[in-house]
C-alpha cells in the first residue's frame, strides 16, 4: 500500500482525490510505526504534519508536483538521470532495467507514456515481483526470488534513491513531497532488509498505480 500511495504521487499530478484518499480517510495518520529504521520514522512523522489544511493542500501539492517532475522539473525521477552520481550503471552486475522487464515477460500500462526507468514504474515492477513471490511455493524458487528482489533494490533504486532524496528535501516546498521522497527510500530499504534476511512474510501489493 505505501508503494502504491508514493508510486501514485510521483507517477500522477495530485487531485483532490488524493487527498480525501490518503490524508482525510487516515491512511497517512495510521502509517505503520512497526519500523525501527530512522528514514522510515522521518518519512511518518513528515507525512502525518504535512497537509493540515486539506481545502488547499491540493493545490499546493499540485504546484510542487509541477516544479518537481514536469520537463526540466528540479527532482527528476528518473534512474538515468543519476548515472555517475551515487548509483552503479558501471558495476558489471548492472543490468538494463528495460531488459530486465523482458526478461520476466513483464509490460506495463506506461509504456508509451513515460520512460522505462521512471521511479513509478520502478515501483510498479517492484510491487508485481513482491506480488509474484508471494504465490511461489517451492523454497528454492522463494530463495531466487528474494535475490531477483534484493538485486534489483540495490542496482535500480538504491543505488540512486539517497541521492533523489536528498535533492527533494532541498527542493520541496511542500512537507508532503519531501515526505514521499523520504518514504521511498526508507521503503525501499525497509523492503531490501526484508528479503535478504530470507524471510517468508507475505506482502499484499495489489492495486494500480493511480489517484
Amino acid at each position: 500500500m505505501l508503494l502504491y500511495f508514493a508510486g501514485s504521487m510521483i507517477m500522477y499530478e495530485p487531485s483532490e482525490e488524493c487527498i480525501s484518499d490518503f490524508w482525510e480517510n487516515g491512511m497517512i495518520k495510521n502509517l505503520p510505526i512497526k519500523s525501527s529504521n530512522p528514514t522510515f520514522i522521518m518519512a511518518a512523522s513528515q507525512l502525518r504534519e504535512s497537509c493540515k489544511n486539506t481545502e488547499t493542500c491540493w493545490i499546493l501539492l499540485r504546484d510542487d508536483y509541477r516544479r518537481l517532475f514536469a520537463s526540466k522539473g528540479l527532482a527528476p525521477v528518473y534512474e538515468s538521470v543519476y548515472s555517475g552520481k551515487n548509483n552503479t550503471a558501471g558495476d558489471n552486475k548492472y543490468q538494463d532495467i528495460s531488459d530486465i522487464y523482458k526478461s520476466y515477460g513483464w509490460d506495463h500500462q506506461f509504456r508509451n507514456i513515460t520512460e522505462e526507468d521512471h521511479l513509478g514504474v520502478e515501483l510498479l515492477f517492484l510491487t508485481w515481483l513482491i506480488e509474484k513471490y508471494t504465490y511461489l511455493d517451492d523454497a528454492t524458487s522463494r530463495k531466487e526470488m528474494r535475490g531477483d528482489i534484493v538485486r534489483f533494490i540495490d542496482y535500480h533504486l538504491l543505488s540512486w534513491l539517497p541521492y533523489w532524496n536528498r535533492k527533494m528535501q532541498d527542493v520541496s516546498e511542500t512537507l508532503c513531497y519531501k515526505g514521499i521522497g523520504t518514504l521511498i527510500l526508507a521503503v525501499s530499504e525497509d523492503l531490501r532488509s526484508v528479503f535478504s534476511h530470507g524471510s517468508n512474510e507475505k506482502f499484499s501489493s495489489s492495486g494500480n498505480l493511480k489517484n
